[in-house]
Protein backbone atom coordinates (compact mmCIF):
# COMPACT_ATOMS: atom_id res chain seq x y z
CA UNK A 1 0.00 0.00 0.00
CA UNK A 2 1.43 3.78 -0.92
CA UNK A 3 2.52 5.63 1.87
CA UNK A 4 1.28 9.24 1.69
CA UNK A 5 1.35 10.56 4.92
CA UNK A 6 3.75 11.07 7.91
CA UNK A 7 1.51 8.56 10.01
CA UNK A 8 1.71 6.00 7.51
CA UNK A 9 5.42 5.75 7.08
CA UNK A 10 5.71 5.76 10.84
CA UNK A 11 3.41 2.23 11.03
CA UNK A 12 5.37 1.15 7.91
CA UNK A 13 8.73 0.74 9.93
CA UNK A 14 6.82 -0.73 12.27
CA UNK A 15 6.11 -3.84 10.00
CA UNK A 16 9.72 -4.46 9.27
CA UNK A 17 11.62 -7.06 11.26
CA UNK A 18 14.85 -6.23 11.38
CA UNK A 19 18.14 -7.08 13.27
CA UNK A 20 19.19 -3.41 14.95
CA UNK A 21 21.51 -3.29 17.59
CA UNK A 22 22.20 -0.09 19.81
CA UNK A 23 24.47 0.38 22.62
CA UNK A 24 25.11 -3.50 22.60
CA UNK A 25 21.91 -4.84 22.93
CA UNK A 26 19.18 -5.82 20.18
CA UNK A 27 16.89 -3.00 19.45
CA UNK A 28 13.23 -4.90 20.13
CA UNK A 29 10.63 -1.56 19.39
CA UNK A 30 13.18 0.62 17.61
CA UNK A 31 10.22 2.94 16.25
CA UNK A 32 9.21 3.92 19.62
CA UNK A 33 13.23 4.41 21.03
CA UNK A 34 14.03 7.75 22.14
CA UNK A 35 17.70 7.23 20.12
CA UNK A 36 15.86 6.46 16.91
CA UNK A 37 12.73 7.96 16.84
CA UNK A 38 13.64 11.46 16.89
CA UNK A 39 15.56 10.50 13.42
CA UNK A 40 12.09 8.62 12.00
CA UNK A 41 10.36 12.22 12.53
CA UNK A 42 12.16 14.07 10.97
CA UNK A 43 12.20 11.40 7.67
CA UNK A 44 8.58 11.59 8.07
CA UNK A 45 8.72 15.38 7.16
CA UNK A 46 9.60 14.29 3.98
CA UNK A 47 5.67 12.73 3.83
CA UNK A 48 4.26 15.63 4.83
CA UNK A 49 2.67 18.33 2.49
CA UNK A 50 2.90 20.95 5.34
CA UNK A 51 1.85 24.89 5.31
CA UNK A 52 4.24 26.22 2.78
CA UNK A 53 2.47 27.66 0.03
CA UNK A 54 5.01 25.79 -2.67
CA UNK A 55 5.26 22.79 -0.53
CA UNK A 56 3.26 20.79 -2.71
CA UNK A 57 5.43 22.08 -5.94
CA UNK A 58 8.61 20.99 -4.33
CA UNK A 59 8.18 17.72 -2.43
CA UNK A 60 6.16 15.86 -5.58
CA UNK A 61 6.59 15.23 -9.33
CA UNK A 62 5.44 13.56 -12.07
CA UNK A 63 7.04 10.25 -13.16
CA UNK A 64 8.38 10.19 -16.46
CA UNK A 65 7.60 6.41 -16.49
CA UNK A 66 4.19 6.61 -15.17
CA UNK A 67 2.69 9.75 -15.43
CA UNK A 68 1.75 9.74 -11.62
CA UNK A 69 2.52 11.98 -9.39
CA UNK A 70 5.14 11.07 -7.15
CA UNK A 71 7.75 12.13 -4.18
CA UNK A 72 10.57 13.96 -5.82
CA UNK A 73 12.58 11.56 -3.56
CA UNK A 74 11.53 8.61 -5.79
CA UNK A 75 11.98 10.91 -9.17
CA UNK A 76 13.97 11.03 -12.05
CA UNK A 77 15.17 14.62 -12.64
CA UNK A 78 14.08 15.65 -15.95
CA UNK A 79 15.23 19.01 -16.63
CA UNK A 80 17.20 21.83 -14.69
CA UNK A 81 14.22 23.03 -13.14
CA UNK A 82 13.66 19.64 -11.80
CA UNK A 83 17.54 19.60 -10.24
CA UNK A 84 16.74 23.18 -8.71
CA UNK A 85 13.20 22.44 -7.08
CA UNK A 86 15.35 19.69 -5.48
CA UNK A 87 17.58 22.29 -3.80
CA UNK A 88 14.76 24.20 -2.84
CA UNK A 89 13.22 21.30 -1.32
CA UNK A 90 16.19 20.41 0.96
CA UNK A 91 15.90 23.73 1.61
CA UNK A 92 12.54 23.84 2.97
CA UNK A 93 13.19 20.31 4.48
CA UNK A 94 16.09 21.93 6.90
CA UNK A 95 14.26 24.71 7.64
CA UNK A 96 11.50 22.51 8.99
CA UNK A 97 14.14 20.10 10.95
CA UNK A 98 17.14 21.73 11.51
CA UNK A 99 19.07 18.62 10.93
CA UNK A 100 19.47 15.89 8.17
CA UNK A 101 15.94 14.62 7.07
CA UNK A 102 18.39 11.73 5.70
CA UNK A 103 16.14 10.63 2.64
CA UNK A 104 18.46 12.54 -0.40
CA UNK A 105 21.42 9.63 -0.30
CA UNK A 106 18.78 7.32 -2.04
CA UNK A 107 17.52 9.84 -4.23
CA UNK A 108 21.14 11.04 -5.42
CA UNK A 109 21.77 6.95 -6.05
CA UNK A 110 18.65 6.36 -8.05
CA UNK A 111 19.31 9.42 -10.38
CA UNK A 112 23.31 7.99 -10.61
CA UNK A 113 22.43 4.56 -11.40
CA UNK A 114 19.50 5.25 -14.03
CA UNK A 115 22.05 6.97 -16.52
CA UNK A 116 25.20 4.53 -15.56
CA UNK A 117 23.14 1.04 -15.94
CA UNK A 118 21.99 3.22 -19.70
CA UNK A 119 25.10 3.63 -20.38
CA UNK A 120 26.25 0.11 -19.12
CA UNK A 121 24.14 -1.41 -21.66
CA UNK A 122 25.06 0.40 -24.32
CA UNK A 123 28.52 -0.38 -23.77
CA UNK A 124 28.14 -4.40 -22.98
CA UNK A 125 25.02 -5.63 -24.03
CA UNK A 126 23.33 -6.11 -20.87
CA UNK A 127 19.84 -5.42 -19.39
CA UNK A 128 20.71 -3.30 -16.00
CA UNK A 129 18.61 -0.30 -17.32
CA UNK A 130 15.29 -2.90 -17.95
CA UNK A 131 15.24 -4.00 -14.41
CA UNK A 132 16.52 -0.46 -12.50
CA UNK A 133 13.41 0.89 -14.22
CA UNK A 134 11.26 -1.79 -12.93
CA UNK A 135 12.61 -1.26 -9.23
CA UNK A 136 12.03 2.40 -9.91
CA UNK A 137 8.01 2.05 -10.65
CA UNK A 138 8.08 -0.20 -7.20
CA UNK A 139 10.01 2.54 -5.35
CA UNK A 140 7.44 5.31 -6.59
CA UNK A 141 4.32 3.71 -6.52
CA UNK A 142 5.15 2.30 -2.98
CA UNK A 143 6.58 5.92 -1.70
CA UNK A 144 9.39 3.63 0.29
CA UNK A 145 12.42 4.93 1.30
CA UNK A 146 16.04 3.84 -0.02
CA UNK A 147 19.25 4.34 1.45
CA UNK A 148 22.22 4.58 -0.68
CA UNK A 149 24.96 2.29 0.80
CA UNK A 150 28.02 3.66 -0.68
CA UNK A 151 30.79 3.75 1.81
CA UNK A 152 32.54 0.41 2.44
CA UNK A 153 34.61 0.22 5.83
CA UNK A 154 37.95 0.36 3.61
CA UNK A 155 40.38 -1.56 5.76
CA UNK A 156 44.03 -0.54 4.89
CA UNK A 157 43.50 2.59 3.70
CA UNK A 158 46.71 2.91 2.00
CA UNK A 159 45.87 -0.68 0.14
CA UNK A 160 43.57 -1.14 -3.02
CA UNK A 161 40.31 -3.32 -2.88
CA UNK A 162 41.99 -6.31 -4.09
CA UNK A 163 44.48 -6.18 -1.86
CA UNK A 164 43.04 -6.18 1.64
CA UNK A 165 44.10 -8.98 3.36
CA UNK A 166 40.03 -9.46 4.67
CA UNK A 167 38.43 -9.58 0.91
CA UNK A 168 35.60 -8.81 2.71
CA UNK A 169 35.97 -5.22 3.63
CA UNK A 170 34.88 -3.54 0.54
CA UNK A 171 31.37 -5.28 0.04
CA UNK A 172 31.74 -8.21 -2.45
CA UNK A 173 30.02 -10.38 -4.90
CA UNK A 174 30.87 -13.76 -3.12
CA UNK A 175 28.68 -16.19 -4.66
CA UNK A 176 27.12 -16.18 -8.43
CA UNK A 177 24.15 -18.27 -8.58
CA UNK A 178 21.47 -19.31 -11.53
CA UNK A 179 19.07 -17.61 -9.09
CA UNK A 180 20.96 -14.23 -8.12
CA UNK A 181 24.27 -13.30 -6.09
CA UNK A 182 25.42 -13.06 -2.49
CA UNK A 183 26.77 -10.66 -0.81
CA UNK A 184 29.16 -9.93 1.96
CA UNK A 185 30.94 -6.68 3.69
CA UNK A 186 29.34 -3.81 5.17
CA UNK A 187 28.76 -0.45 4.91
CA UNK A 188 29.06 2.32 7.38
CA UNK A 189 28.17 5.82 7.88
CA UNK A 190 24.82 5.03 6.56
CA UNK A 191 22.65 7.86 6.68
CA UNK A 192 18.42 6.75 7.70
CA UNK A 193 19.50 3.27 7.46
CA UNK A 194 17.17 2.09 10.56
CA UNK A 195 14.42 4.51 8.81
CA UNK A 196 14.26 2.96 5.52
CA UNK A 197 12.67 0.48 3.68
CA UNK A 198 15.54 -0.15 1.13
CA UNK A 199 19.21 -0.32 0.68
CA UNK A 200 20.62 0.55 -2.59
CA UNK A 201 24.16 -0.88 -2.95
CA UNK A 202 26.65 0.95 -4.86
CA UNK A 203 30.40 0.94 -5.38
CA UNK A 204 32.77 2.60 -2.62
CA UNK A 205 35.23 3.22 -5.94
CA UNK A 206 36.39 2.86 -8.98
CA UNK A 207 37.27 -0.50 -9.66
CA UNK A 208 39.68 -2.22 -11.63
CA UNK A 209 39.81 -5.97 -13.99
CA UNK A 210 40.98 -7.93 -10.66
CA UNK A 211 38.38 -6.24 -8.56
CA UNK A 212 35.46 -7.05 -10.56
CA UNK A 213 33.48 -8.64 -7.44
CA UNK A 214 33.40 -5.35 -5.51
CA UNK A 215 31.70 -3.38 -8.91
CA UNK A 216 28.26 -4.88 -7.77
CA UNK A 217 25.46 -2.78 -7.78
CA UNK A 218 21.69 -3.83 -6.41
CA UNK A 219 18.27 -3.31 -4.29
CA UNK A 220 17.97 -5.40 -1.08
CA UNK A 221 15.20 -5.19 1.16
CA UNK A 222 15.62 -3.80 4.84
CA UNK A 223 14.27 -7.29 6.26
CA UNK A 224 16.41 -9.26 4.03
CA UNK A 225 17.90 -12.03 5.95
CA UNK A 226 21.54 -11.45 6.81
CA UNK A 227 21.46 -8.23 7.56
CA UNK A 228 22.39 -6.33 10.48
CA UNK A 229 21.87 -2.53 10.98
CA UNK A 230 24.49 -1.05 14.11
CA UNK A 231 23.53 2.05 15.61
CA UNK A 232 26.45 4.91 15.29
CA UNK A 233 26.53 6.83 18.04
CA UNK A 234 26.78 10.80 18.51
CA UNK A 235 27.75 13.65 21.19
CA UNK A 236 25.49 13.49 23.69
CA UNK A 237 22.67 11.17 22.43
CA UNK A 238 22.04 9.64 25.70
CA UNK A 239 20.68 12.89 26.59
CA UNK A 240 17.42 11.64 24.55
CA UNK A 241 17.12 8.57 27.50
CA UNK A 242 17.25 10.78 30.61
CA UNK A 243 13.79 12.29 29.66
CA UNK A 244 14.33 15.72 29.92
CA UNK A 245 13.77 16.98 26.46
CA UNK A 246 14.90 20.77 27.17
CA UNK A 247 18.57 19.49 27.31
CA UNK A 248 18.24 17.67 24.27
CA UNK A 249 18.26 21.18 22.81
CA UNK A 250 16.02 19.59 19.38
CA UNK A 251 13.68 16.69 20.64
CA UNK A 252 11.80 16.36 18.19
CA UNK A 253 14.11 16.37 15.17
CA UNK A 254 17.06 14.44 14.91
CA UNK A 255 19.36 12.39 11.89
CA UNK A 256 20.69 8.95 12.66
CA UNK A 257 23.94 7.01 10.86
CA UNK A 258 24.15 3.24 11.37
CA UNK A 259 26.62 0.10 9.79
CA UNK A 260 24.95 -2.21 7.98
CA UNK A 261 26.46 -5.82 7.63
CA UNK A 262 26.08 -8.27 5.01
CA UNK A 263 26.50 -11.40 6.22
CA UNK A 264 25.74 -14.31 3.00
CA UNK A 265 22.96 -12.29 1.44
CA UNK A 266 20.97 -13.24 -1.38
CA UNK A 267 20.02 -10.36 -4.24
CA UNK A 268 17.92 -12.43 -7.40
CA UNK A 269 18.94 -11.10 -10.64
CA UNK A 270 16.01 -8.78 -11.13
CA UNK A 271 17.68 -6.67 -8.13
CA UNK A 272 20.99 -6.55 -9.38
CA UNK A 273 21.98 -3.91 -11.28
CA UNK A 274 25.56 -4.07 -11.94
CA UNK A 275 28.10 -7.19 -11.48
CA UNK A 276 31.08 -7.05 -12.33
CA UNK A 277 31.16 -4.55 -14.83
CA UNK A 278 34.43 -2.53 -13.22
CA UNK A 279 34.76 -0.02 -15.87
CA UNK A 280 31.34 1.33 -15.24
CA UNK A 281 31.87 1.55 -11.43
CA UNK A 282 33.76 4.85 -11.33
CA UNK A 283 31.02 6.56 -12.97
CA UNK A 284 28.24 5.58 -10.59
CA UNK A 285 30.51 6.96 -8.09
CA UNK A 286 31.34 10.63 -9.88
CA UNK A 287 28.12 11.15 -10.35
CA UNK A 288 26.26 10.00 -7.13
CA UNK A 289 29.04 12.43 -5.76
CA UNK A 290 27.81 15.60 -8.16
CA UNK A 291 24.57 14.73 -7.25
CA UNK A 292 25.47 14.31 -3.09
CA UNK A 293 27.46 17.54 -3.19
CA UNK A 294 24.96 19.68 -5.27
CA UNK A 295 22.21 18.65 -1.96
CA UNK A 296 24.81 20.13 0.88
CA UNK A 297 23.41 23.67 -0.82
CA UNK A 298 19.97 22.88 -0.13
CA UNK A 299 20.08 20.95 3.35
CA UNK A 300 22.66 22.62 5.01
CA UNK A 301 21.20 25.83 4.12
CA UNK A 302 18.07 25.41 5.47
CA UNK A 303 19.51 24.36 8.88
CA UNK A 304 21.62 27.74 8.43
CA UNK A 305 18.54 29.86 8.23
CA UNK A 306 17.09 27.74 11.61
CA UNK A 307 20.82 28.70 12.90
CA UNK A 308 20.73 32.27 11.86
CA UNK A 309 17.67 32.85 13.29
CA UNK A 310 18.36 31.58 17.04
CA UNK A 311 21.10 33.65 16.86
CA UNK A 312 19.15 36.91 16.07
CA UNK A 313 16.82 35.68 19.08
CA UNK A 314 19.75 35.00 21.15
CA UNK A 315 20.60 38.30 21.13
CA UNK A 316 17.56 39.66 21.32
CA UNK A 317 16.95 37.69 24.72
CA UNK A 318 20.25 38.69 25.49
CA UNK A 319 19.54 42.75 24.94
CA UNK A 320 22.32 42.54 22.36
CA UNK A 321 20.44 42.54 19.04
CA UNK A 322 21.17 46.14 18.38
CA UNK A 323 24.96 46.47 19.06
CA UNK A 324 26.76 46.97 15.57
CA UNK A 325 29.09 44.08 16.15
CA UNK A 326 26.41 41.39 16.78
CA UNK A 327 24.68 42.75 13.61
CA UNK A 328 27.60 42.68 11.70
CA UNK A 329 28.29 38.52 12.37
CA UNK A 330 24.85 38.02 11.72
CA UNK A 331 25.19 39.50 8.06
CA UNK A 332 28.22 37.55 7.64
CA UNK A 333 26.24 34.57 8.75
CA UNK A 334 23.53 35.37 6.26
CA UNK A 335 26.47 35.81 3.77
CA UNK A 336 28.20 32.66 3.73
CA UNK A 337 24.61 30.45 4.08
CA UNK A 338 23.45 32.24 0.72
CA UNK A 339 26.48 31.53 -0.82
CA UNK A 340 25.87 28.01 -0.37
CA UNK A 341 22.58 28.42 -1.82
CA UNK A 342 23.91 30.32 -4.47
CA UNK A 343 26.60 27.05 -5.71
CA UNK A 344 23.78 24.51 -5.23
CA UNK A 345 21.40 26.68 -7.54
CA UNK A 346 23.91 27.66 -10.43
CA UNK A 347 25.21 24.02 -10.37
CA UNK A 348 21.29 22.78 -10.90
CA UNK A 349 20.50 25.43 -13.23
CA UNK A 350 23.71 24.49 -15.66
CA UNK A 351 22.37 20.58 -15.79
CA UNK A 352 22.51 18.99 -18.65
CA UNK A 353 20.74 15.93 -20.30
CA UNK A 354 22.73 12.79 -20.01
CA UNK A 355 22.02 10.23 -22.89
CA UNK A 356 19.71 8.45 -20.83
CA UNK A 357 17.48 11.23 -20.72
CA UNK A 358 17.93 12.03 -16.92
CA UNK A 359 19.53 15.46 -16.14
CA UNK A 360 23.15 15.94 -14.31
CA UNK A 361 24.52 18.38 -12.19
CA UNK A 362 27.35 20.82 -13.63
CA UNK A 363 30.21 18.65 -12.08
CA UNK A 364 32.44 21.55 -11.31
CA UNK A 365 29.93 23.87 -9.50
CA UNK A 366 28.86 20.35 -7.44
CA UNK A 367 32.08 20.42 -6.23
CA UNK A 368 32.59 23.83 -5.41
CA UNK A 369 29.41 23.99 -3.50
CA UNK A 370 30.32 21.45 -1.10
CA UNK A 371 33.82 22.00 -0.62
CA UNK A 372 32.41 25.46 0.78
CA UNK A 373 30.04 23.67 2.58
CA UNK A 374 33.29 21.79 4.11
CA UNK A 375 34.02 25.22 6.02
CA UNK A 376 31.11 27.84 6.15
CA UNK A 377 28.85 25.70 8.49
CA UNK A 378 31.90 25.90 10.76
CA UNK A 379 32.50 29.49 10.69
CA UNK A 380 28.56 29.78 10.73
CA UNK A 381 28.40 28.00 14.10
CA UNK A 382 31.42 29.84 15.38
CA UNK A 383 29.75 32.88 14.94
CA UNK A 384 26.45 32.06 16.66
CA UNK A 385 28.40 30.64 19.90
CA UNK A 386 30.13 33.69 20.28
CA UNK A 387 26.77 35.53 19.90
CA UNK A 388 25.18 33.17 22.45
CA UNK A 389 28.09 32.81 25.06
CA UNK A 390 29.66 30.98 27.57
CA UNK A 391 26.43 29.90 29.38
CA UNK A 392 25.85 27.85 25.95
CA UNK A 393 28.43 25.35 27.33
CA UNK A 394 28.07 25.72 31.57
CA UNK A 395 24.00 25.43 31.68
CA UNK A 396 22.53 23.78 34.59
CA UNK A 397 19.73 20.86 33.11
CA UNK A 398 16.56 20.83 33.19
CA UNK A 399 15.96 18.97 36.20
CA UNK A 400 18.00 21.31 38.02
CA UNK A 401 15.30 24.06 37.10
CA UNK A 402 12.72 21.76 38.06
CA UNK A 403 13.82 21.55 41.74
CA UNK A 404 11.82 23.96 43.80
CA UNK A 405 14.83 24.59 45.91
CA UNK A 406 17.33 25.99 43.41
CA UNK A 407 15.02 26.80 40.44
CA UNK A 408 13.99 30.47 42.40
CA UNK A 409 17.81 31.24 42.36
CA UNK A 410 18.28 30.22 38.18
CA UNK A 411 14.90 31.70 37.43
CA UNK A 412 16.78 35.74 38.98
CA UNK A 413 20.08 34.60 38.14
CA UNK A 414 20.00 33.67 34.61
CA UNK A 415 17.73 36.25 33.05
CA UNK A 416 18.37 38.31 30.42
CA UNK A 417 16.25 40.97 28.95
CA UNK A 418 13.73 41.71 31.41
CA UNK A 419 10.87 41.32 29.46
CA UNK A 420 12.04 37.91 28.02
CA UNK A 421 10.99 35.11 30.13
CA UNK A 422 14.06 33.55 31.69
CA UNK A 423 13.06 29.56 29.99
CA UNK A 424 12.38 31.05 26.51
CA UNK A 425 16.52 31.74 26.77
CA UNK A 426 17.44 28.41 28.03
CA UNK A 427 15.72 26.96 25.19
CA UNK A 428 17.49 28.95 22.47
CA UNK A 429 20.82 28.40 24.00
CA UNK A 430 20.01 24.83 24.53
CA UNK A 431 19.26 24.61 21.46
CA UNK A 432 22.38 26.27 20.52
CA UNK A 433 24.80 24.32 22.31
CA UNK A 434 22.91 20.71 20.43
CA UNK A 435 23.46 22.18 16.97
CA UNK A 436 27.16 23.35 17.68
CA UNK A 437 28.44 20.74 20.08
CA UNK A 438 25.40 17.94 20.45
CA UNK A 439 23.92 15.25 18.48
CA UNK A 440 22.81 18.82 15.85
CA UNK A 441 26.18 18.77 15.34
CA UNK A 442 26.76 15.45 13.83
CA UNK A 443 24.63 16.39 11.19
CA UNK A 444 25.49 20.16 10.82
CA UNK A 445 29.25 20.19 10.76
CA UNK A 446 31.13 16.55 11.11
CA UNK A 447 28.90 15.85 8.14
CA UNK A 448 29.47 19.20 6.37
CA UNK A 449 33.13 17.83 6.34
CA UNK A 450 32.55 14.37 4.92
CA UNK A 451 29.55 13.18 3.53
CA UNK A 452 29.99 13.31 -0.28
CA UNK A 453 33.25 13.10 0.61
CA UNK A 454 35.94 14.29 2.20
CA UNK A 455 37.62 17.81 1.04
CA UNK A 456 40.24 16.38 -0.88
CA UNK A 457 37.82 14.84 -2.71
CA UNK A 458 36.08 17.83 -3.75
CA UNK A 459 39.72 18.76 -4.98
CA UNK A 460 40.71 16.67 -6.91
CA UNK A 461 37.46 16.60 -9.16
CA UNK A 462 37.57 20.32 -8.92
CA UNK A 463 41.12 20.39 -10.53
CA UNK A 464 39.87 17.31 -12.79
CA UNK A 465 37.50 19.62 -14.12
CA UNK A 466 39.08 23.29 -14.07
CA UNK A 467 40.20 22.70 -18.04
CA UNK A 468 43.89 24.15 -17.32
CA UNK A 469 44.64 23.74 -21.16
CA UNK A 470 42.04 25.68 -21.91
CA UNK A 471 42.97 28.90 -19.58
CA UNK A 472 46.35 28.59 -20.60
CA UNK A 473 45.48 29.79 -23.99
CA UNK A 474 43.46 32.47 -22.88
CA UNK A 475 46.47 33.81 -21.10
CA UNK A 476 49.03 33.45 -24.02
CA UNK A 477 45.96 34.90 -26.33
CA UNK A 478 46.27 37.71 -24.32
CA UNK A 479 49.84 38.23 -23.07
CA UNK A 480 50.59 37.73 -27.20
CA UNK A 481 52.51 34.32 -26.30
CA UNK A 482 52.78 31.92 -29.58
CA UNK A 483 52.15 28.66 -29.27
Amino acid sequence: MKIDSPEAYIESLRALERRIYLLGERAENPVDHPMIRPAINAMAETYNLGDEPEAGELLFAQSHLTGERISRFTHIHQSADDLVNKVLMQRLLGQRTSTCFQRCVGMDGINALYSVTYECDQEHGTEYHERFKEYLRYIQEENLVVDGAMTDVKGDRGLRPGEQSDPDLFVRVSERRPDGIVLRGAKVHQTGALNSHEILVMPTTAMRENEADYAVSCAVPATAEGITFVLGRQPSDTRKLEGSPLDVGNPTYGSQEAMIIFDDVFVPWERVFMCGEFDQSGKVVERFAAYHRQSYGGCKVGVGDVLIGAAQLAAFYQGVDRVSHVRDKITEMVHLNETLFSCGIACSSRGKATSSGCYLVDVMLANVCKHNVTRFPFEISRLLQDIAGGLVVTMPSQKDFENPEIAPYLEKYLKGSSDVPVMDRIRVLKFIENMTMGCGAAAYLTESIHGAGSPQAQRIMILRQANLEEKVKLAKRLAGIED
